[in-house]
C-alpha cells in the first residue's frame, strides 16, 4: 500500500522543531466513503454515500458488507452518512427517501450485527425537503444524549425558524425520546422539543472533548464564512442573518460577520476551506497535540490543527495539504492515538509517527 512521509516544522515555546508524519493507505477499493467508527482495536464500521455499510478488519484488510433496511436516497450531498458505534449499538444518519424526491436528515439505531442490521428511526428532520444540499448529519453521544447536526438544506432562513428542524443542532435521548431539560421546556417555548441550538448552515463536523466535556462543531459557510465553535444550549449561530464573513455565491453580501445576541465561533475561514470532520485530539501518538482540534477540509484537501483555550483562538497550523484528496472523516484509535482518515476519492489512510 502507498505510504507518504514528510516533516512538519513546528514553532515550540523556545525553538523550532520538526515532527515526522507518516501516512499509509490502508484500503482504496471503496466508493465515496463518508464516515467511520471503531468497533474495537482491529475493526471499524464505515459508510459509503451510495447506501452501503461495511466492516473492515485493519489487520487483514478484509471488507464485509452489512445488509440493512434503511430507505436511503442518494441525491446531491445526501446518502448514507455518519455512523457511530457505541456499546453494541449502531447509530446512523442518512438522507431518508420521503417520496416525490423529498428527503430529510434522519437518524436510525440498530443492534450491531456482522451481516445484517435492522434499523429503527429515532429522529427525522421535519419537514422533508426537495433538495440535495446541506444535510449536516454528524452524530455525537454525550451523557446518554445523542447530538445530531441537521443542515438547513439550502433553505437559508429556515435556520431561524425553530418550528422546523433544518438548520439546527438536535439533542435527543439515545432511545429517541426527548430530554425534559431541552430548551423548549426552559425558555424557548416556541421551539421544537428536539432542538438544542439554531442558526447553522451545514455543520459536517462535531466532536466531544474529553478535556472540558464540551461539544465542538465545524460548519460550512457560503462563499467563505466557514467556522469552528461550540454547541451551546438554547443559542443561535445566526444563519442567514449573519454571513460569518462570507457572501452569497452571486457575490452579494449576506450580512455581518457577527453581532451581539448570536453565538460567536472560535475561528472563521474566509475564503472557505469547506470544513468537514473534526476531533479534539487525545492520545499518545501525537501527545503534543492533546486538547487541540484537528479539522479536515474538502476544498483544499488539508488537515489543520487549531490551538485554542476556552473560546479564544490561539493558533492554526496546516499539518498537510493535497496529499490524500478530499478528507471526509477523521477518527482517533483509542489505544494507539493514531489517526484514521477517509478520503472521498482516495480510500482509508492511517497517520502516525
Amino acid at each position: 500500500m502507498k505510504k507518504l512521509f514528510f516533516f512538519l516544522f513546528i514553532f515550540g515555546f523556545s525553538n523550532l522543531y520538526a515532527l515526522e508524519i507518516k501516512l499509509e493507505k490502508i484500503v482504496d477499493d471503496i466508493d465515496k466513503p463518508w464516515s467511520l467508527s471503531f468497533i474495537d482495536q482491529e475493526n471499524i464500521i464505515f459508510t459509503e454515500k451510495s447506501g452501503k455499510l461495511y466492516t473492515l478488519n485493519l489487520k487483514t484488510k478484509k471488507i464485509s458488507e452489512i445488509k440493512h433496511n434503511l430507505s436511503v436516497l442518494e441525491v446531491g450531498q445526501g446518502g448514507l452518512l455518519d455512523v457511530l458505534y457505541d456499546k453494541g449499538q449502531i447509530y446512523i444518519s442518512y438522507s431518508e427517501n420521503r417520496g416525490d424526491w423529498k428527503t430529510s436528515t434522519s437518524v436510525a439505531k440498530g443492534k450491531f450485527n456482522q451481516t445484517n442490521i435492522e434499523f429503527k428511526n429515532i429522529f427525522r428532520a421535519e419537514p422533508p425537503i426537495d433538495s440535495g444540499y446541506h444535510f449536516g448529519s454528524r452524530l455525537v453521544i454525550k451523557d446518554e444524549h445523542l447530538f445530531i447536526t441537521a443542515g438547513e438544506r439550502g433553505e437559508g432562513m429556515i435556520a431561524q425558524d425553530a418550528t422546523k428542524h433544518p438548520g439546527s443542532i438536535i439533542r435527543i435521548n439515545i432511545d429517541g425520546s426527548i430530554p425534559k431539560d431541552n430548551p423548549k421546556f426552559k425558555n424557548k417555548k416556541d421551539w421544537l422539543p428536539e432542538i438544542y441550538q439554531i442558526g447553522v448552515r451545514n455543520p459536517q463536523g462535531m466532536a466531544l472533548s474529553p478535556f472540558d466535556n464540551k461539544i465542538y462543531l465545524s460548519n460550512h459557510g457560503a462563499r467563505g464564512g466557514d467556522w469552528f465553535g461550540t454547541a451551546n444550549y438554547g443559542e443561535n449561530y445566526g444563519w442567514k442573518i449573519l454571513g460569518w464573513g462570507g457572501t452569497n455565491y452571486s457575490g452579494l453580501k449576506i450580512g455581518p460577520k457577527w453581532k451581539p445576541g448570536f453565538t460567536k465561533p472560535i475561528k472563521y475561514w474566509v475564503p472557505s476551506i469547506a470544513t468537514s470532520a473534526i476531533v479534539i485530539y487525545n492520545g499518545e501518538e501525537f501527545k503534543e497535540w492533546n486538547g487541540d482540534a484537528l479539522i479536515t477540509s474538502l476544498r483544499d484537501e488539508s488537515l489543520r490543527k487549531i490551538q485554542f483555550k476556552g473560546n479564544e483562538f490561539i493558533n492554526e497550523e496546516i499539518i498537510f495539504k493535497g496529499k490524500i484528496g478530499r478528507i471526509r472523516d477523521i477518527k482517533i484509535h483509542k489505544e494507539t492515538g493514531e489517526l484514521y482518515m477517509l478520503s472521498d476519492n482516495d480510500g482509508l489512510w492511517r497517520m502516525y509517527k
